[in-house]
């Protein structure tokens, strides 16, 4: 049986793999509790990440602003 990563798993989420790929890793959730469960975990945490709605605090949108600003200035 392959071992698949986390990186493994989270591609195969984001149907980032081959067709091959894809179903060597469906082959091993059908057979591997374990792996599963990991796949269960990133599933959660994909679900938890688009529900944040965080924004930055305006003054550090300035703060970048003004030195993209600044850059642009010395460069000319």
């Amino acid at each position: 049986m392959t071992n698949f990563t986390p990186e493994d798993l989270l591609l195969y989420l984001y149907k980032e793999t081959s067709d091959t790929e894809t179903a060597a890793i469906e082959a091993a959730l059908e057979k591997d509790w374990t792996l599963r469960e990991k796949l269960n975990v990133l599933k959660a945490s994909m679900r938890r990440l688009d529900r944040i709605t965080e924004s930055p605090r305006t003054q550090i949108v300035l703060n970048v602003l003004n030195y993209a600003r600044e850059k642009a200035v010395e460069e000319v």
